[in-house]
């Protein structure tokens, strides 16, 4: 089924385009919450892209093709917390080391692997799985947000509300949320902080390598620095959606919608390339300058 084929096109893309972005700031949720910030999930989700479409085309099969490059990424992850938290390297230059060290490494294996530093391109490999529900199909807005979507779109749903009840509703969320307002405190009923910082890492790993995969299954193919900034987009939903689960849901479809209209407005506004192919991230900008003005507002008025 085509995006052609729904009433609202550009919502039903949307939806799509947002998924990478809403699977990111989950796992930057987390670590954000832990009382980092993460600035990393550009590179993870470089890992998870690249390893996701070289083991589904080296084992003929997604489901362990996805779970290879998530468990790629999980480990980058664990090399990214194992540096900041127990060697204690400042993680700002961790986390822009792993970014540095997956869009090196990603194109370092493409020529090594495929004799190429361009558009790898992988033929006959399993696609990701649509779903289709004929009986919604008709319904407006209602049958472009639900259905036609692969696969990954509905996992991201699902893993948005586990993250929320994780968070609100379990001892481990409690801790974590405890950790980000105060180490001390945790520390002091005989818990240890940075186990908790480094789980909230590794989820970051596992949502990224999701959010990669997405990027180079749907396309069947390994483009270089795929991600594009998208890692960097995961971090400002995280802040616009008030760090909270259904804020980065509808923080990441604004996103997602401003990219959606920029691949139409292409073909259809007599407007510069080069200023449509920019509109996402200006209104990244934007939704910064929003916030910082709103925060500044609501800091002042309390």
């Amino acid at each position: 089924m085509s995006g052609n084929e729904f009433t609202f096109p550009l919502i039903h893309n949307a939806v799509g385009i947002m998924t990478p972005f809403l699977l990111a700031a989950i796992g930057g949720l987390f670590t954000e919450l832990a009382g980092m910030l993460n600035i990393a999930l550009e590179g993870l989700m470089l890992i998870g892209a690249f390893f996701s479409v070289v083991f589904t085309a080296a084992t003929g099969s997604i489901f362990l093709g996805i779970t290879l490059g998530i468990l790629s990424s999980m480990l980058v992850a664990l090399l990214f917390g194992v540096i900041s938290l127990h060697l204690k390297a400042n993680i700002f230059i961790a986390g822009l080391a792993t970014n540095l060290l997956a869009s090196g490494l990603t194109v370092v294996l493409a020529f090594q692997l495929f004799g190429s530093k361009g558009v790898i391109r992988f033929e006959n490999i399993p696609k990701l799985p649509v779903l289709s529900i004929p009986a919604l199909q008709g319904i407006p807005v209602l049958g472009d947000l639900l259905i036609g979507h692969n696969i990954l779109v509905y996992i991201s749903w699902l893993c948005l509300i586990i993250a929320a009840v994780v968070i609100y509703h379990t001892p481990f969320g409690l801790r974590l949320r405890g950790t980000g307002l105060g180490k001390s405190t945790i520390a002091s009923l005989g818990l240890r902080p940075a186990s908790y910082q480094l789980a909230a890492i590794l989820i970051s790993g596992f949502t990224c390598g999701l959010a990669g995969a997405i990027l180079t299954l749907n396309l069947s193919a390994f483009v270089p620095n795929i991600t594009s900034g998208r890692g960097w987009i995961a971090l400002v939903v995280i802040y616009l959606g008030n760090k909270t689960p259904i804020g980065i849901l509808i923080a990441s479809f604004v996103f997602g919608f401003a990219e959606s209209f920029s691949n139409y407005a292409q073909g259809a506004i007599n407007i510069p390339a080069e200023f449509i192919l920019a509109f996402p991230y200006i209104i990244t900008v934007v939704a910064m300058i929003g916030y910082s003005i709103w925060r500044h507002h609501k800091t002042s008025t309390e």
